[in-house]
């Protein structure tokens, strides 16, 4: 992994307030090391809507957030508007007598009436769970969607489509929950229109607000789940507010200049609900929803809104990164939009191979004169997301940095690795109605175990920060009793396979030999076969200049493999794209490799009895 310095010689960056990265670091008598910031976490809201009514009192008339309507115009909603939203639908939401124990349910896409009802649930005391649409229109026995039904117990349940999410809410709400639509029907059920939720009179909403405590919990997040179901992430109005703290002294950039963000990222996950909706409702700024995705038909629609909408700082999954570079390299009038107020690049959700964060670096330094930092760090759902950030003196792909203000971070040896664990106001008190499955995430100081690896960048100096060192659980032995370290292994070959290679899964636990399952990027490989984007994965992937590029691919890996350890006997590149119904991605498009193991048992049995159809196979060497 190569590392350069932030102000390497030559190199000039877009001036941008960043906070102070400064840690105290000591090792402990068992081996840890305790990393703990040098600045302290400064005081927060206790609500986080208490932002909502500053900003209808400070900037009434701001936009706080728009969506393109039908016609295509943008259709806006200020901070006092949106004050008023939530007001009358928060009582609403008390007239109905909801709680913890009977809580919202939100099963849409990110919309205007979705963040009106979660702005209305903070602010009356209600949690709510914004829900991964894919569990509803992606799968076909709404397994996962009834787990969280029954875990949850919702007093109300909305759909903005009713028609579309018919199917979903018949398989699995009861029928005594009220159903709430923005628009559409639910066959042989009554529903609720949300006009009616926003009708409703005001009366001891005021009260209802003040009386919610930081403890409070402010809404339940799914994990993506793995082999299990996933589990409801308790997220109180502590958390939230804390965590928004730590990201804003982290960058007082954007107490500087309210933040105006371009975002996709659903808000059933931490990333685009807390994180994102977060900076924007914390900071007076502006979200714009951007109905485009990182996908060929979806990117269209980002690209149209970029070329109306400047935003102040971009944040994204690494493959939207990728996407949008070739597109800013290739269109000289987006750059100029696009460029014009940036402070920020921040991407998360997985690693940005470093080739795609050179592409920016090259693209911004040719229009800008200088380079925009590219800032990542180390979140999860269970600490609302953040608790590292890239904000240290050295940048690249793979670095994470140092702990923010608030975070105290505890690097602890397992298996050969330090494995991060955090403390801090920003962390969950654990999973909803999992009692046992809460006591285990956490050690026994009380230190949330993440079970991210993570290695000093320097050994010599800690204080330059950490890197991201794989999953704890991932490593496995090879039969030989050969630790198998699957992260760093696993990002040689998505480097080396740009930009081919979606994602890799690492096999071999107690075998003799490691092997590959390889996702691939199918319009890139459609690409390099000359065949359209919708031709069949299988002619796609059969054709002889995609199976060159993947064997020469085998053997690059190969060439610089220093032991069994790092050498690949087997690669077999998969034709199915990974299961939602199976847990095999998550919304935001990464793969979960335990899932991946477990479901494609059989094929990795016939991959290692060499009967796997379209398998390559490491070529000795001379």
């Amino acid at each position: 992994m190569q590392l350069a310095s932030i102000d390497a010689e030559g190199v000039r960056y877009r001036a941008v307030a960043i906070g102070n990265p400064r840690v105290d670091i000591s090792r402990c008598a068992d081996g840890a090391w305790l990393l703990q910031p040098g600045e302290a976490l400064e005081a927060y809201p206790t609500r986080l809507t208490d932002r909502l009514v500053e900003g209808a009192g400070k900037h009434p008339d701001r936009t706080l957030v728009a969506q393109r309507g039908p016609d295509g115009e943008w259709v806006r909603i200020s901070y006092a508007q949106m004050l008023e939203r939530a007001r009358a639908v928060g009582q609403a939401l008390l007239q109905r007598g909801l709680s913890v124990e009977r809580p919202v349910m939100i099963l849409s896409g990110n919309d205007l009436d979705h963040l009106t009802l979660a702005l209305a649930a903070l602010h009356v005391g209600i949690p709510h769970c914004s829900v991964s649409p894919g569990a509803s229109l992606l799968s076909r026995d709404f397994n996962k969607l009834r787990h969280m039904v029954d875990l949850l117990t919702p007093g109300l349940v909305y759909a903005t489509e009713g028609d579309l999410y018919a199917p979903a809410i018949a398989a699995t709400v009861p029928a005594d929950v009220e159903v709430v639509t923005g628009n559409g029907q639910l066959g042989g059920r009554t529903v609720t229109a949300f006009a009616q939720l926003l009708d409703t009179t005001p009366t001891h909403v005021d009260a209802a607000h003040e009386a919610v405590g930081p403890d409070a919990i402010a809404k339940f997040l799914f994990t993506s789940g793995s082999t299990s179901m996933p589990k409801a992430v308790i997220t109180t109005e502590r958390m939230l507010c804390a965590n928004q703290q730590m990201l804003l002294q982290t960058f007082p950039c954007f107490a500087d200049t309210p933040p105006v963000l371009l975002d996709w990222l659903p808000w059933n996950h931490t990333f685009g609900g807390s994180h994102n909706v977060g900076i924007v409702l914390y900071n007076g700024g502006t979200l714009y929803i951007n109905d485009g995705k990182p996908t060929p038909a979806g990117f269209v629609n980002t690209l149209r809104n970029l070329r109306e909408i400047a935003p102040t700082v971009y944040l994204d999954v690494p493959k939207g990164w990728e996407m949008l570079g070739d597109a800013l390299e290739a269109d000289p009038a987006l750059r100029e939009i696009f460029y014009s107020k940036m402070q920020l690049f921040f991407f998360a959700g997985a690693g940005l191979s470093q080739a795609a964060w050179d592409k920016l670096d090259r693209v911004s330094e040719a229009h800008c004169g200088e380079r925009i930092r590219v800032m990542t760090g180390l979140g999860m759902t269970e600490t609302s997301p953040s608790s590292m950030f890239s904000t240290g003196p050295l940048i690249g792909a793979g670095y994470v940095g140092l702990p923010a203000p608030g975070c105290i971070a505890r690097m602890v040896p397992v298996n050969g690795k330090l494995e991060a664990r955090f403390a801090g106001p920003h962390v969950t008190p654990g999973y909803w109605r999992q009692p046992e499955v809460t006591r285990a995430a956490f050690d026994d100081e009380g230190y949330y175990c993440t079970g991210d690896a993570l290695a000093f960048a320097d050994p010599d100096r800690p204080d330059l920060g950490m890197i991201f060192d794989g999953r704890i659980a991932e490593n496995f032995k090879l039969s030989s009793g050969t630790f198998v370290h699957v992260g760093p292994l696993r990002a040689r070959i998505i480097a080396a396979g740009a930009p081919c290679v979606q994602d890799a899964v690492i096999t071999g636990i107690n075998r003799d030999e490691i092997g590959a399952l390889i996702f691939p990027r199918l319009e890139h490989c459609a690409a390099l076969a000359g065949l359209p984007d919708d031709a069949p994965i299988s002619d796609v992937l059969a054709t002889p200049a995609v199976r060159a590029f993947f064997q020469h691919l085998l053997d690059r890996i190969n060439a610089d493999a220093t032991g069994s350890a790092s050498r690949i006997e087997y690669m077999l590149v998969l034709d199915t794209p990974p299961s939602v119904d199976r847990h095999e991605v998550t919304d935001k498009g990464s793969i979960n490799q335990r899932a991946v193991l477990a479901n494609r048992a059989a094929l990795i049995e016939a991959m290692y009895a060499g009967e796997a159809a379209g398998m390559l196979t490491r070529k000795p060497r001379a």
